[in-house]
C-alpha cells in the first residue's frame, strides 16, 4: 500500500508595515486612555485598545487610506467600549436575577480613577463619549464628529447636555466654553 502524499502547508508570516508600527507607537497609549475613561477599567481598556489595533492591521491597505486612520481606530474603541458596557449590564442583571436580587438600577465599576471620569461614565453614552474625546484627547468638535460619525451640531448638543449634566452633578454653575 502506498503512501499518501503529504500536502504542504503553506506558512503566512505577517511582517507589519512599516507605517503601521510608527501608527501604533504614536496612538497606542491615548488610544487605551480613551477606552480606560469610557469603560472604567484598565485591563479591559488595553484589550479593547488591542482588538481595534488588530482590526485596523488587519485592514491597514484600506484604513491607511484613510484621512486620519487614528479616528478609525478611536471609533472601533469606542464601539467596542459600548457593546462591553452593554454586554456587562445584562449579565449583571442576569445574574441578579439568577441570584433572586433586584437587579442594579446599572453596572457600577469600581473606581479606578477620579471622581470626574467616573461621573462621566454615567452619563447617556454620547454625552460620554463626546465628553471623553474633547477632554481627554482635548479634540475638535470636526474631529469628534468624524470618530464618532455624526454630525459636529450633534457633538455640540452632546457636549453641552454633558456639560450641564456634569456640572450639576459637582454642584457648579456652567460657564460656557467656545466650540
Amino acid at each position: 500500500m502506498e503512501a499518501a502524499p503529504v500536502k504542504e502547508i503553506e506558512r503566512v508570516v505577517l511582517v507589519p508595515a512599516p507605517d503601521f508600527d510608527e501608527f501604533f507607537r504614536a496612538e497606542y497609549r491615548r488610544v487605551v486612555a480613551l477606552a480606560s475613561v469610557l469603560c472604567g477599567r484598565t485591563g479591559v481598556a488595553e484589550e479593547l485598545a488591542q482588538d481595534a489595533f488588530v482590526s485596523a492591521y488587519r485592514h491597514w491597505e484600506r484604513v491607511a487610506q484613510y484621512d486620519d486612520p487614528a479616528a478609525w481606530v478611536r471609533r472601533v474603541v469606542v464601539n467596542l467600549a459600548t457593546s462591553t458596557l452593554r454586554r456587562r449590564a445584562r449579565e449583571t442583571r442576569a445574574v441578579a436575577r439568577l441570584a433572586g436580587r433586584r437587579a442594579a438600577e446599572s453596572a457600577r465599576l469600581p473606581a479606578v480613577d477620579d471622581e470626574f471620569w467616573c461621573a462621566v461614565r454615567d452619563l447617556p453614552r454620547r454625552q460620554a463619549q463626546c465628553v471623553a474625546l474633547r477632554y481627554l484627547e482635548d479634540r475638535s468638535i470636526t474631529d469628534i464628529a468624524a470618530v464618532l460619525g455624526i454630525a459636529p451640531a450633534t457633538v455640540r448638543v452632546h457636549l453641552h447636555s454633558g456639560r450641564v449634566a456634569l456640572a450639576a452633578c459637582f454642584g457648579e454653575t456652567l460657564d460656557e466654553e467656545p466650540a
